[in-house]
């Protein structure tokens, strides 16, 4: 392509100066080379673009048809290049994020409020990876970070911990298992189970409490609303396995509500944020990953 940006720039100065020794003078280059290069463009398009004899200097058609051009493209090349030079500084940039916990977006609503004061110009977007492999979507770059208590062993992936967490039975104050100071597997072998509708592979309570004990509850019913579950538990329709953060995050009133440690030692896991290896560096992504562990059990006194 022959027509560049230094054309576009020389005949909008022209334009507004009216007079090429002036103009040449704004754009720091001779009255001659400038000359030379109308005269290049001239030749190119076999067009005239200035009328040279009227005092100011007007356009032709064909010069005023590329001074509007000017006008639109050189004040979008530049806002692009203050974009491209804020994303190579990590002062800009795009975060998509998976959640594979229903639970988490309770846990995740403040983080964000705190992190997009603090990254105005970075694009975020939530996806629930849940119905979709995540780690995949990583990996081929649809996504930026993946929320996860399931770290991979991966070379082109960081699983970097935000907080251990312990999974708690919540129950309604006035219910039997209330009275133990902490549940069996056994216990659990008559109570009716709510959860989120996701698959028992993917849920602590069956994956390190009740399928090794071989333990299958009464029955299974399930909701996707965190705030709906734990209605259901206070008033009596069952019990639910969750995170020691849900009480405190949720906006749900608990204070018909206790827990109680699933197990003697307890069922503790480790929430993580996973990024690709190669972006370990970005400085908003690093930001994330420390404000997100900034909210998690820790920040909070536990609800028993």
């Amino acid at each position: 392509m022959f027509l560049e940006r230094r054309h576009l720039h020389s005949l909008k100065t022209i334009a507004s100066c009216g007079n090429l020794a002036r103009a040449a003078e704004q754009l720091h280059i001779t009255q001659s080379a400038l000359s030379h290069q109308l005269k290049s463009l001239e030749h190119h398009f076999d067009v005239s673009l200035f009328m040279r004899h009227t005092r100011p200097i007007r356009l032709t058609p064909a010069g005023y048809k590329l001074v509007q051009l000017a006008d639109q493209v050189l004040p979008r090349m530049a806002d692009v290049e203050e974009e491209l030079s804020r994303l190579a500084s990590g002062e800009a940039g795009r975060l998509f994020i998976a959640i594979e916990c229903h639970a988490c977006y309770d846990w995740l609503m403040p983080v964000l409020e705190r992190f997009k004061k603090a990254w105005p110009l970075v694009d975020i977007d939530i996806r629930l990876g849940l119905s979709f492999d995540s780690i995949t979507a990583l990996r081929e770059g649809e996504l930026d970070l993946v929320i996860s208590s399931d770290p991979v062993e991966a070379s082109d992936l960081e699983f970097r911990p935000l907080f251990n967490y312990e999974g708690r039975l919540v129950m309604a104050e006035d219910h039997p298992l209330a009275q133990k100071t902490w549940i069996a597997p056994e216990d659990l072998r008559t109570e009716q189970l709510i959860t989120y509708p996701v698959s028992r592979d993917r849920l602590d309570l069956f994956k390190h409490f009740l399928s090794p004990a071989g333990i299958e509850p009464k029955s299974i019913r399930q909701s996707e609303l965190t705030a709906v579950i734990l209605l259901l538990v206070a008033s009596g329709r069952g019990l639910s396995a969750l995170p020691d953060w849900v009480l405190h995050y949720s906006q749900q009133p608990t204070t018909s509500l206790t827990s109680r440690p699933l197990g003697e030692q307890g069922l503790h896991g480790t929430l993580y944020a996973a990024i690709r290896s190669a972006e370990g560096d970005s400085p908003y992504l690093n930001s994330f990953v420390d404000l997100a562990g900034q909210f998690g059990p820790g920040s909070f006194k536990k609800t028993d």
